[in-house]
């Protein structure tokens, strides 16, 4: 019969370890100490303390820089859990020097260090140019859409953040006055203490929204429409992603092509991501001039998805002369490329129940005749032959009331049925020859090119990566400070945790040795 040697897992036994031995060479959180400790200069921090000849003595931004970089590069955001790992991970023992700093310091750091971190975040830069990882020639600009740390359901207006107050002090009146008819009617009731705490629960959220309605302003975006307000974090905003609408911040980055390093990073509370090209771009030329590079907005390429199309930027990169290459919401309609991709739209639209409205192109349109017929097979009567709408000319068709009203696709022809009668559709002929040319339609000309779609297509190879190496690989997945300013601290730190990524990587001079 064979026989095993014995072994039991309920015994102990101490190890000697020598923490200068656990930070390998080539590691990420060896080339984490040798930038921190030899290439920045943290004398920034230094302001924030007044404790020469009284207090007790700080913990060194160096070593509470290096925890909290090296637990983002394990998707540790928490800082408790970062505290944790400072009692039970042994690389972080070695980094932090078994200092173990308490969570609300880790915290606090975070939140109160946003200026100092922008200045980092430019020097983390300047070391990845002296290695040669920028390559200053084509920068990619996309936006990471992450939660924060706010519930969407504390968003409104000022007007639905009104009737929800009144809603909730209604519920509080009725349950008031059941605990009051139960107590006369002596009859068996929920302990009083449970009543009445969540009593108290529900005239906090009624204090929560006075005291956010007596404060705030109407939130309105860049064109004055009022848009919804969040009472826990009001510089966060709702906003829509492939997973739903979430309430959070845009993580915006823009990448340089040669190793994917982010050049620019920003947090925005923003939905759309119209209004955030212009900063972005200005925020690059002010990185790369602290780079020493003056002219290197108007020598490099610019690419950005059809988000940040608009005619006004489109207007401020051909004046400002940036070889910019921004696709437009019809890019890939025009691109015979993608000829097929509506039949995988309706595919997957049947797989999901859903369908999509009807469009021009499913109106059946003879240009001799001049005769349009809808999909439920009803004509469609002329009433504009030569009509201009931003520019272009076109005739419009419309639908006879008799005919639209009791039609049974309505709701796949109308966006509004409830209020809209009748379906107009228009079909364009071309520009008007009278309307001058837009800076949109320059740029359709130029993405449409041979050398612009060369070029555009880099764009999504060279900005998706570091997205998907925070997102996934780091582990972010939502924000979980409140606050532009706090969250842009934090969206800058992971930004740095990526870069020094690369350092790692492709800097072996630096990753290998002190």
């Amino acid at each position: 019969m064979a026989r095993y040697k014995d072994y039991s897992y309920d015994q102990q036994k101490l190890l000697p370890v020598r923490y200068s031995e656990q930070i390998l060479p080539g590691t990420f959180e060896y080339t984490l100490g040798v930038v921190i400790d030899h290439e920045l200069d943290l004398s920034v921090f230094d302001v924030r303390y007044r404790n020469d000849d009284g207090g007790a003595p700080a913990y060194d931004p160096r070593l509470l820089l290096k925890i909290i970089l090296f637990a983002y590069s394990r998707g540790v955001v928490s800082s408790r859990r970062i505290e944790g790992l400072c009692r039970e991970n042994v690389v972080m023992m070695a980094l932090s020097a078994d200092t173990q700093p308490h969570w609300t310091t880790i915290s606090e750091f975070v939140a109160s260090s946003s200026e100092q971190i922008v200045r980092l975040f430019q020097e983390v830069l300047l070391v990845c140019d002296a290695l040669g990882l920028i390559g200053k020639e084509l920068f990619a600009v996309d936006g990471l859409k992450l939660p924060s740390n706010a519930a969407k359901e504390w968003s409104g207006t000022r007007a639905d953040l009104k009737q929800k107050q009144r809603k909730l002090e209604q519920t509080v009146r009725t349950m008031l006055a059941a605990h009051r008819a139960r107590d006369a009617a002596e009859t068996a009731a929920p302990p009083r203490e449970r009543t009445e705490e969540s009593i108290e629960r529900l005239r906090a959220k009624v204090r929560k929204i006075k005291e956010f309605l007596a404060t705030g302003n109407e939130n309105r975006g860049p064109k004055g429409t009022i848009r919804q307000s969040n009472i826990t974090d009001p510089q966060s905003a709702k906003m829509k992603t492939s997973h739903g609408v979430i309430q959070g911040y845009t993580g915006v980055a823009a990448v340089d092509g040669k190793h994917q390093v982010i050049v620019h990073a920003a947090a925005h509370g923003e939905g759309q991501e119209h209004g955030l090209l212009v900063p972005t771009i200005e925020g690059v030329r002010a990185n790369l001039e602290a780079l020493g590079e003056n002219d290197a907005m108007k020598k490099a390429r610019l690419t950005a998805d059809a988000g940040y199309a608009s005619e006004a930027n489109m207007k401020y990169v051909f004046e400002a002369g940036i070889d910019a290459y921004v696709a437009d919401t019809q890019f890939r309609q025009r691109d015979p490329r993608f000829a097929s991709a509506e039949r995988h739209k309706v595919r997957a639209r049947k797989e999901k129940g859903g369908s999509r409205l009807f469009r021009p192109e499913d109106f059946t349109h003879d240009e001799t005749r001049r005769t349009c017929i809808c999909p439920a097979g009803q004509h469609l009567y002329k009433n504009g032959s030569n009509i201009t709408i931003r520019g272009f000319t076109g005739v419009k068709f419309t639908a006879p009331l008799s005919a639209c009203l009791p039609c049974g696709l309505r709701d796949q022809c109308l966006r509004h049925p409830e209020r809209t009668k009748v379906r107009q559709v228009v079909f364009f002929n071309g520009r008007s020859a009278t309307a001058a040319e837009t800076f949109t339609h320059k740029m359709k000309r130029k993405i449409d090119s041979t050398l612009g779609k060369m070029i555009y297509q880099r764009r999504l190879a060279t900005a998706e990566p570091p997205f998907a190496n925070i997102r996934h690989a780091k582990g972010l997945d939502r924000f979980t400070l409140r606050g532009k300013t706090k969250v842009n601290a934090q969206w800058l730190l992971y930004c740095m945790v990526h870069n020094i990524g690369k350092i790692q990587r492709y800097g072996p001079a630096l990753a290998a040795s002190g």
